[in-house]
């Protein structure tokens, strides 16, 4: 029987063959990132790369005691890198191989870390990688997709319509995250890819947790 058995009687061999098949670039994998790939993984999709950039003082693209309330990893990983450990985790778990990039994204090279993608999902947490990524994507006329946290507030929208946040907060690393609200995000976010795989339509929402409303977003 199949790992994505339950998954496949509800999206239908159609959509499970091109989720299978599709290159997906994953760019951050903290909060929102991790859980993505996973997510996404676990849904079944079979190429994924994943591209963590140094933030936050040099500290975020290593796993730290306070990432294991609301990333995937484990006691055992503090001090490792992310991407690598996400990759490890999810080959043990279910044999997907995801392409871990421990690299810095740059406007220098986001040709050479996303030149394969055939979709790209923004979760970084500064302006100039988010900035770099929608450039790219815009450019080449690659589907993006962006999904960003504040307080009790997410965002998830496509490249189009996506305005790169002021820099203002890029370097606090210190700020209230509530787990049910990152996966709520997540969630979302990976509906939205698996949707827009399976009919090509671009859904843009607005998640808030005090209210725990999901609202699309029309603009």
């Amino acid at each position: 029987m199949s790992i994505f058995f339950h998954e496949q009687l509800y999206r239908t061999n159609a959509v499970m063959a091109k989720l299978k098949d599709y290159p997906v670039t994953i760019c951050g994998a903290g909060a929102l990132g991790a859980n993505i790939t996973e997510n996404l993984a676990r849904s079944g999709f079979d190429k994924l790369t994943v591209i963590d950039r140094d933030a936050c003082g040099g500290r975020s693209h290593r796993i730290e005691e306070r990432n294991l309330s609301t990333q995937p990893y484990y006691r055992s990983d503090v001090g490792a890198f992310k991407a690598k450990i996400l990759a490890n985790n999810l080959y043990r778990a279910i044999g997907t191989k995801v392409d871990a990039k421990t690299k810095e994204l740059t406007p220098a090279n986001t040709t050479q870390l996303l030149k394969d993608s055939q979709l790209i999902i923004d979760v970084f947490d500064n302006s100039v990688a988010r900035q770099a990524v929608k450039d790219y994507a815009e450019q080449l006329s690659i589907p993006c997709l962006h999904a960003g946290l504040s307080a009790d507030y997410a965002e998830v929208i496509w490249n189009d319509v996506y305005r790169v946040p002021s820099e203002v907060n890029d370097d606090v690393c210190d700020y209230p995250l509530a787990r049910n609200l990152v996966m709520l995000t997540v969630a979302v976010a990976c509906e939205a890819i698996i949707s827009f795989i399976a009919t090509a339509e671009q859904r843009n929402f607005t998640i808030t947790l005090k209210d725990l409303t999901v609202q699309s977003l029309f603009l």
